[in-house]
């Protein structure tokens, strides 16, 4: 069984920074790959970013390529979204997620098993 949970949303202005983190604890953590989604009201659920279990193989959402960044540190469990220049759009809850999803579904929120409560993100304009 795997737990998450998400810290470090909040309120900020267009072209501000925030960073997300997403504590993990359970077993075979280390070997899953970890995701960050979205969701804003009325739209479906979003891939957003990804990183493999090596740390090193990253995915990202094109909208937010170039201002987000993804890593986990294996050592402490730990899952960060580093979000810079944040615009409107970037308004969601974000989740963080845990699986094992094959390289070409690695978007795919149903390929997660393991979910986060959530952290609200609201980028004001």
């Amino acid at each position: 069984q795997v737990q998450l949970a998400e810290s470090g949303g909040g309120l900020v202005q267009a072209g501000g920074s925030l960073r997300l983190s997403c504590a993990a604890s359970g077993r075979g953590l280390t070997s899953n790959t970890l995701g960050w989604f979205r969701q804003a009201p009325g739209n479906k659920r979003e891939f957003v970013a990804a990183v493999r279990w090596n740390g090193h193989s990253k995915y990202y959402l094109p909208s937010v390529k170039g201002r987000f960044t993804v890593s986990r540190d294996n050592d402490k469990n730990l899952l960060l979204l580093q979000m810079n220049s944040l615009k409107p759009e970037d308004t969601a809850v974000y989740y963080c997620a845990a699986g094992p999803p094959p390289i070409e579904r690695i978007l795919e929120g149903d390929e997660y098993g393991f979910w986060g409560q959530g952290t609200q993100v609201t980028v004001s304009s």
